[in-house]
């Protein structure tokens, strides 16, 4: 499959598969220290974007195999807001979605604008990253393209915030040294009294990232936390949950996923029958697979990465 990688394990969301509405090349108008996807050239719009049609094809097919996860999250080796036809995607995923709720992950970049509020009201969850709150930080974590300014993105996430009824999260990123800094928690926090989201997650730098970026500590994390007082605050570290079923997929399927999402070994056993977790330790073996240590956590990526 070319768009539908997964599943996922999240401690936020549960069992997730994702959509890919980028998978040959990052496109995004963020280059984040911490994208877990690569370093890339920001853009503006995405170019050769999947036929919806296709993408729906797809996932049909792989619920029908592997049965309707706890989210279906829409995603891309980018920024999915920037694919053309997303408000028709979505209301093509709810008409099949049944038990299983949507989702979407963005960096939050073009809320601003009504056509991608619109799109994205028929949604269940939007979960926005907010890494900082001046323009000086925001472009040193997020290494934005041209004429994107923080201040249309608070506003644009407080307007949707009174026009959508689903679950509204905020995510912020701490890279050590770069947006920790007091002064910038504490400005978030001010944002974030006024926006009020559903659900505020903090975390750090986890998965291999972009660039060469160091984590916060759980604990700091958690001190970092408390200063979010009043909100519904969720600090994001590596758990050890598993899914109650779980699955197995082919060598393509692996290959794709973990393009996506490198996984560890606490993963891959959280989430994958027995006969998947010998065919991933074969790949390895194969020099299919490879391994790759960051942050003292070992990773499982695909030897070959284009």
């Amino acid at each position: 499959m070319k768009y539908i990688f997964g599943p996922v394990l999240s401690r936020r969301f549960g069992k997730s598969i994702g959509i890919d509405l980028s998978p040959e090349k990052k496109q995004c108008n963020f280059d984040c220290l911490y994208c877990e996807v690569g370093k890339g050239n920001t853009v503006s719009n995405m170019t050769n974007p999947p036929k919806v049609e296709k993408v729906i094809k797809e996932l049909s097919e792989f619920l029908k195999i592997s049965g309707y996860p706890d989210v279906i999250t829409i995603t891309a080796s980018g920024e999915p807001t920037l694919y053309p036809y997303l408000e028709e995607l979505i209301k093509e995923i709810n008409r099949i979605k049944k038990q299983s709720k949507t989702l979407i992950l963005s960096n939050g970049s073009t809320i601003n604008r009504p056509e991608i509020r619109k799109a994205l009201k028929n949604l269940d969850i939007v979960k926005l990253s907010l890494d900082a709150a001046d323009q000086t930080t925001f472009r040193k974590i997020n290494k934005i393209h041209k004429g994107i300014h923080i201040d249309e993105i608070v506003k644009g996430i407080k307007t949707f915030r009174e026009e959508f009824d689903g679950q509204i999260i905020i995510e912020v990123l701490l890279v050590r040294g770069v947006n920790d800094s007091l002064e910038n928690i504490n400005k978030l926090y001010e944002i974030m009294k006024e926006i009020n989201p559903d659900r505020v997650d903090i975390g750090t730098v986890d998965r291999p990232p972009a660039y060469r970026v160091n984590p916060l500590t759980d604990n700091e994390l958690l001190n970092i936390s408390k200063q979010f007082k009043n909100l519904n605050v969720n600090v994001i570290t590596r758990g050890k949950d598993s899914v109650s079923e779980k699955i197995n997929i082919s060598e393509k399927q692996i290959i794709q996923t973990f393009k996506k999402r490198p996984y560890t070994y606490q993963d891959i056993h959280n989430i994958f029958k027995e006969e998947t977790v010998r065919k991933i330790k074969e790949m390895i073996k194969e020099g299919k697979l490879r391994e790759i240590v960051s942050n003292n956590e070992t990773f499982i990526i695909p030897a070959v990465t284009n």
